[in-house]
């Protein structure tokens, strides 16, 4: 009975949806307000109905109802509860529903939280996003329904999570990227109701702009866990692939980057609209076509869900009608909201539009690599691989390229600036950059010029920021009564610029300095990797909830003192009998000790066994909370949250509707 409520509210859900998309969308052209004024009503029922719908899918899971399909082929009797629960989001179906929620989430929440708009543009905005929940709702329903049964053979358990994905990365990883994912759709929805109405100005910008950083922070962090999931989860000790579907993560993330970059542009001077509201098509495109890829079948992969290619089919059609959509109306209203706002090619502007292409260079890079094994192999001329030499040969160096004008960018002004001044500005911070990318490296095994390369443009932004810093609180006389002063939007900046340059680091010393040593060990056998000695004790048996496990034990000593005792897995999970390896890592601030078991090797009691030193591997992470902190603190600024009188509301009501 409740799989059927489940089902029912989700069809309510999606007529709730097509209400949405319809009748805000006719009041607005009709200037009808009653029928502009249930737009926020009828996200929030959606939002509703498609809850119970989850919960109901969700309870379905936690109490073994294997008569559902997806949770008979996604789930068994002895999973822990926890996972019980993820499991719902660990198969297309579940994962689907999941997304429709989070998409209903972003709709209630812009209902809610937007008292400042008009009531015009909100309507439009609504609609446009209720048009997309009915996309995504008529997939799930008509293509990949989570609630089909499979009366009258029922079976007496079920086939069990894939082991990959009994890890506690899959509670949180998923939903905060689809958080991000999805959040992309408001930014897309305020762009396509700004060319609805044929206005892009200031006041667009600041509306959209709130949202869009938000989206791109719970992205960065979705990012950030998945990366550090596979590094700990396959065994490999990588950290990053260029495996397709991260791919498919990580290029609306770049698209988003120069997104908001071009926002704030568009906020503060009028510029940019055109490039503005084409990369908020484009950031939600990405998005779209990341869903086609891993649900559509078309590439392999650990992360991918092996789907029916017909359900790609209904993907690729929606794509299409919402890139050839969008597209078509920008080009019929890309003459209302060209800029007509000069700037010198020295100022903020000019550095932030070089941003802007980098990134987009970035993103297109990346998806060529990603789609030319496709559309190679679509063409019948065989199968090609495009890995990590591609893409670390031409991301890496556009990465470098950026760096050293971000450390310009807190410093320029807006409109005309002066290289005089910036070298005045910045003659100290470069010194101080030039000197640690002298000396720092010297305090590890060797001077790698890499590692100097990374901690110069590292210091470079770091000293620079500092500086600006303490230009705006006027030096030690404002510190600290002038350091309050200083807006959220500022400190957004300051951390996510921060966080880059923390991941700089992390990246290049984890990449150069790391030490990988795979041999075969035994019982009492010892082996040094960065002068850490790994002991190997024991191997002994051990029981989870629902696996068995051979664990190895190490001890790790440095100059004879014991550092971290590490017991790394290999399990076999009863249910399906899949083996997975679970490896150990003792974890620093600047330095990983990694674990991992391979196969038993033929005499008694030998073991295949990976031993890893991966310094400043955390320093990826950091930087990537870092920087999703910075755009979630951008959010709070108080100008996107001040509200207007309600004649200053009616008179824009009258601006908009003229």
């Amino acid at each position: 009975m409740i799989p059927e409520m489940g089902h029912f509210a989700l069809i309510i859900g999606l007529a709730l949806a097509l209400l949405l998309a319809i009748v805000p969308a006719w009041g607005a052209w009709q200037r009808n307000s009653h029928a502009m004024a249930l737009a926020p009503r009828l996200a929030i029922g959606q939002l509703v109905f498609v809850g119970i719908s989850f919960v109901c899918l969700a309870t379905a899971f936690l109490q073994d109802d294997f008569s559902v399909a997806v949770v008979a082929n996604n789930s068994n009797s002895l999973l822990p509860a926890i996972y019980k629960f993820s499991a719902l989001w660990g198969n297309h179906e579940g994962s689907l529903l999941l997304w429709s929620l989070i998409l209903c989430l972003w709709t209630a929440a812009v209902a809610l939280f937007s008292p400042q708009l008009p009531l015009l543009v909100l309507s439009r905005v609504l609609a446009v996003m209720g048009a997309v929940g009915v996309g995504f709702l008529s997939f799930s329903l008509f293509t990949s329904n989570p609630f089909a049964r499979l009366l009258p053979s029922v079976p007496a358990d079920g086939n069990d999570l894939n082991p990959l994905l009994q890890d506690p990365g899959l509670i949180i990883h998923p939903p905060l990227l689809y958080m991000g994912y999805v959040g992309f759709s408001v930014a897309f929805a305020f762009a396509i109701a700004a060319l609805l109405g044929g206005r892009l100005d200031a006041s667009w910008a600041r509306w959209s702009r709130p949202w869009t950083n938000v989206a791109w922070a719970f992205l960065t962090l979705g990012i950030m866990l998945g990366s550090w999931w596979a590094y700990y989860e396959l065994g490999w000790g990588g950290w990053w692939f260029w495996d397709p579907v991260e791919n498919a993560s990580f290029m609306p993330w770049l698209a988003g980057t120069a997104l908001i970059h071009s926002l704030a542009v568009t906020e503060k001077r009028g510029l940019f609209k055109s490039w503005t509201v084409l990369l908020a098509i484009f950031a939600f495109s990405l998005s779209l076509l990341g869903t086609f890829l891993v649900r559509s079948g078309v590439l392999t992969s650990v992360h991918a869900f092996a789907t029916d290619p017909a359900r790609g089919m209904f993907i690729l059609v929606f794509l299409a009608i919402v890139v050839g959509g969008s597209l078509t109306l920008y080009a019929l209203r890309a003459p209302a909201v060209s800029s007509r706002v000069s700037f010198s090619w020295v100022s903020r502007e000019s550095l932030l539009l070089f941003n802007n292409i980098v990134f987009l260079v970035s993103t297109l890079t990346v998806l060529f690599g990603t789609l030319f094994p496709l559309i190679v192999d679509a063409l019948g001329m065989g199968k090609v691989s495009v890995g990590p030499p591609y893409f670390n040969a031409v991301f890496v160096p556009l990465m470098a390229l950026l760096a050293p004008l971000m450390g310009f960018g807190p410093v320029s002004r807006w409109k005309r600036d002066d290289t005089q001044r910036w070298k005045a500005e910045l003659m100290l911070p470069g010194i101080a950059a030039v000197v640690c990318a002298a000396t720092l490296p010297l305090l590890g095994a060797d001077y790698n010029l890499w590692v100097a390369l990374a901690v110069l443009l590292a210091a470079w932004l770091v000293f620079g920021l500092l500086r600006d810093i303490w230009f705006r609180i006027g030096g030690i006389s404002g510190f600290p009564r002038k350091l309050g002063r200083l807006t959220p939007s500022y400190w957004g900046m300051v951390m996510a610029h921060l966080g880059f340059a923390a991941c700089i680091i992390g990246v290049v010393a984890t990449s150069q300095y790391s030490i990988e040593h795979d041999l075969k060990m035994s019982p009492g056998d010892t082996d040094t990797v960065a002068g850490y000695e790994f002991r190997f004790l024991e191997v002994a048996q051990v029981r989870g909830p629902n696996f068995v496990a051979d664990e190895s034990r190490f001890e790790v000593t440095r100059d004879g003192e014991v550092v971290a005792n590490l017991a790394p897995q290999k399990r076999r999970y009863l249910a399906g009998g899949s083996v997975m390896t679970e490896a150990a890592i003792d974890a620093g601030l600047f330095r990983d000790l990694f674990v991992a078991m391979g196969e038993p090797i033929g005499e008694e009691g030998a073991w295949a066994i990976r031993l890893h030193y991966k310094p400043m591997v955390r320093w990826m992470w950091l930087g990537a909370i870092f920087m999703a902190v910075g755009g979630l603190t951008t959010a709070l600024d108080k100008r996107y949250r001040r509200q207007r009188s309600r004649a200053a509301t009616a008179a824009r009501e009258v601006q908009y509707a003229s």
